[in-house]
């Protein structure tokens, strides 16, 4: 007997990506070509219905079936973005993974960081689980070290848990901030985002007139960056999964603007 969630339903672009075959616009381009089958009849439209667990899908050939899901953990350098190819010609994070001699099935970016930011990046073929982890809406920590070209740190981080209105409208603010350490001439914050928007701290930060030296994502939930060398990658560990998982859960789906907001600053086929 089928499980309860074998013939639910979905497009096929999005079953090749589900199943982990490759992302939801590589596989339109593969449909469009008329390089895949379902059940097999070619189809040429990426929304096809198709009938997980039940149907059977080929590209080229060859059947396609749910893949053993991967879950890395990437330190992300400076100067790489976080897509699988740029129309811009710039290097990707994925040239970190054809480096590795390891045969890797297709995966994604779990979120972004930009091209000058740097740090913890999660790359999965789970996209279900990528995009519960990425949501807003799961309230999920993200906790970044911020080089600043100023000493003000404090007053600061104080400032982005109160909330900033930036230049194009949006008001943001951040879960927690706190003084690392200072120089003469700029210092360190953390600064953690609980339903972390597009570019939220340097949009924040450009909004209160800072410049931006160095941004780093140190912490995702409970998972640490750790001592992984910059520009490498490694299997996330069985525990590190659960704790996630768990993390997820305890938290679930959150109401925002439902009430004040506390300040949180301190110092198949056959």
């Amino acid at each position: 007997m089928p499980r309860k969630d074998a013939a639910r339903r979905t497009g096929l672009a999005r079953a090749l990506s589900k199943l982990g075959y490759c992302s939801r616009s590589q596989a339109t381009e593969l449909i469009r070509a008329g390089r895949v089958r379902l059940n097999g009849s070619v189809r040429r439209n990426p929304e096809t219905p198709v009938r997980l667990g039940l149907d059977c899908i080929t590209v080229d050939g060859g059947a396609v079936a749910a893949l053993e899901k991967i879950y890395l953990v990437m330190n992300k350098p400076r100067g790489l973005v976080t897509t699988a190819s740029d129309e811009k010609g710039r290097g990707t994070v994925y040239s970190l993974l054809e480096k590795a001699d390891e045969n890797l099935p297709w995966v994604a970016p779990v979120g972004r960081l930009d091209k000058a930011s740097e740090g913890l990046l999660l790359l999965t073929n789970d996209s279900e689980w990528g995009a519960r982890i990425a949501a807003p809406a799961t309230h999920l920590e993200k906790t970044y070290h911020v080089q600043i070209g100023t000493t003000a740190g404090e007053k600061l981080a104080a400032a982005m848990v109160s909330g900033v209105r930036t230049k194009d409208g949006d008001f943001l603010r951040a879960g927690r901030g706190r003084l690392l350490r200072t120089g003469e001439r700029n210092c360190w914050l953390e600064i953690t985002l609980d339903e972390g928007k597009n570019r939220q701290i340097r949009r924040m930060l450009a909004a209160l007139g800072v410049e931006v030296l160095q941004l780093v994502r140190v912490a995702i939930g409970p998972l640490p960056l750790g001592e992984l060398a910059k520009g490498t990658y490694r299997r996330l560990r069985t525990e590190e999964k659960l704790a996630l998982d768990r993390a997820m859960t305890d938290l679930g789906p959150q109401t925002s603007g439902a009430g004040p907001r506390r300040s949180n600053f301190s110092p198949g086929c056959q």
